[in-house]
């Protein structure tokens, strides 16, 4: 049965999980650590089918009626076309003082949305130590914001190689890349792996679940996720699934992530109304919330609507088709 977000907070008390964070890890103070928080409660049928609830990537609006609208007007523009919540995309925010954070926590609160993920950049893949430090207190501070916001989970990467200079020529090979003359792919599992580890204390404290995605450098393949994940093995890293980021043998990828002992943290679900910026592909929605249903997972859905149709028509599409597959 299909409920609105409205009409679903009309009828349904929703208590907080207790995640009342504080912004006072950004200046000094220590930060509230919370308990890792629990999977949130979706409505359910009258068969115990979960509906998943849907949110939004601020990525998604990009280009709204030809504009590029600030994370602010975002989530107003969410809660307009009916989303339940939004995921914030680091690299879109234009001012990271505790004020524009909490005014961004406030109107999604006024709105009745919720900030429920955060997505970020970093790179782990290279030689030298002192850069992967650079990233690994990048991460941190990624972190402090998530944790000011009040946002329970942050997409993370790999990082790349760079040996592809271009994101254009990146995306016609499909993702690989060559790795450099003298390192190896085994060098880069143990970059990585080894500054996640330094990152996780930090998770734990601010109460944010990383989510590794599957998103190029060693992230491309399933394979290469769960590497680091199940090498790692910690609550708080886990599996940030990107429905349209594997360009061959997609469902048997998404299968193998999905049945790994270490959670599914978050969904991104792709769309392409109008064509791919760079690419497009047929996912089987239907398909994809069977296997889900069938692991138990029960968290948000994000829509990163990477059409080239205007967002303001191409977002409200995606909803729809959400909407119909991932509801009980």
């Amino acid at each position: 049965m299909k409920m609105h977000r409205r009409n679903f907070l009309k009828h349904t008390t929703v208590a907080s999980s207790s995640i009342s964070l504080t912004a006072s890890g950004l200046f000094g103070a220590a930060p509230i650590t919370v308990p890792l928080p629990p999977s949130r409660e979706p409505a359910t049928s009258l068969t115990g089918a979960v509906d998943n609830q849907i949110g939004v990537s601020t990525y998604s609006f990009s280009r709204y009626k030809d504009e590029r609208p600030t994370v602010l007007q975002c989530i107003d523009i969410a809660a307009d076309m009916g989303f339940d919540g939004v995921e914030i995309l680091h690299n879109q925010m234009d001012d990271e003082s505790n004020g524009a954070l909490q005014a961004l926590k406030a109107r999604a609160h006024k709105l009745g949305m919720t900030l429920m993920g955060f997505s970020t950049h970093q790179g782990f893949l290279y030689p030298e130590p002192e850069r992967r430090q650079e990233n690994v207190d990048l991460t941190i501070r990624q972190l402090q914001l998530a944790n000011a916001m009040g946002i329970p989970t942050m997409r993370i990467n790999t990082g790349r190689w760079g040996t592809t200079r271009s994101f254009n020529q990146l995306m016609e090979d499909e993702g690989i890349e060559s790795v450099p003359s003298g390192l190896t792919e085994e060098m880069g599992f143990e970059w990585v792996i080894h500054s996640l580890e330094k990152i996780l204390p930090k998770a734990e404290e601010y109460g944010v679940v990383m989510g590794l995605e599957n998103h190029w450098g060693l992230g491309r393949t399933a394979a290469g996720v769960l590497h680091i994940v199940e090498a790692i093995d910690s609550p708080w890293l886990q599996i940030t699934l990107d429905t349209g980021n594997f360009f061959e043998n997609r469902f048997p990828q998404l299968e193998m992530m999905a049945g790994s002992h270490i959670p599914i943290t978050l969904v991104q679900a792709k769309t392409y109304y109008g064509g791919g910026r760079w690419y497009t592909l047929d996912i089987n929605y239907a398909r994809i919330a069977k296997m889900l249903r069938r692991v138990g997972y029960r968290g948000w859905i994000s829509l990163e609507f990477e059409g080239r149709e205007d967002s303001s028509t191409g977002a409200p599409k995606s909803l729809e088709i959400l909407r119909e597959h991932f509801s009980a």
